[in-house]
Formats: C-alpha cells, sequence, structure tokens
C-alpha cells in the first residue's frame, strides 16, 4: 500500500442500523423499515455506492441515490452522513 492508499482509509465501511420511522428508500423493494446493515463502498468516478440489508438477511438493496458523489471529508464522511440519514428515517436516501 502506498503513503496516498494508505492516507485515504479504507475502501469500504459498515454499521447497523435502525430505521428512523418513515424507513429507508431502496431502489429494488421501496421502502423498508427495522434493524439494517449499510454499507458504503468506494465505486468509480469518484462516488460511492450504498447498499442496505435487512440485518442477517441474505439479499442486499441499493440505497435510492446510490451512487453518491464523495463529498470533500472522503468515504467516511458520507457513510456518516449516510447512517445519521438512515437514523432519522422519513423515507431516506442517498445523499446528492
Amino acid at each position: 500500500m502506498t503513503g496516498r492508499e494508505a492516507s485515504r482509509g479504507p475502501d469500504r465501511y459498515e454499521d447497523r442500523v435502525q430505521a428512523g420511522p418513515g424507513g429507508i428508500m431502496t431502489d429494488e423493494v421501496g421502502v423498508i423499515t427495522g434493524e439494517v446493515t449499510v454499507v458504503t463502498r468506494r465505486a468509480p468516478g469518484g462516488r460511492a455506492a450504498i447498499d442496505v440489508q435487512y440485518t442477517g438477511a441474505e439479499e442486499w438493496y441499493t440505497l435510492s441515490g446510490s451512487p453518491a458523489p464523495l463529498p470533500p471529508g472522503g468515504l467516511a464522511a458520507l457513510h456518516t452522513q449516510v447512517v445519521d440519514l438512515l437514523r432519522r428515517g422519513g423515507c431516506a436516501e442517498a445523499p446528492r
């Protein structure tokens, strides 16, 4: 790993989140609610792919609005923002 790669951080972040009231909007099945696992990972073109699943399930769904542009704070900042949005609910989508 080069110094540049080490300074940008991991290429993938994962957390468990309790979806807020109104749930989380996905491309495949619409709104989901309850405890979900969210993964934010690097995608081509300075973007990030964001996927969610019911915690413990096998199926993954695309968070509506994904892939999202990376903010100046990078992937870690985006993941933190996504987790906050999902906790708030309201048919949460990826930041644009």
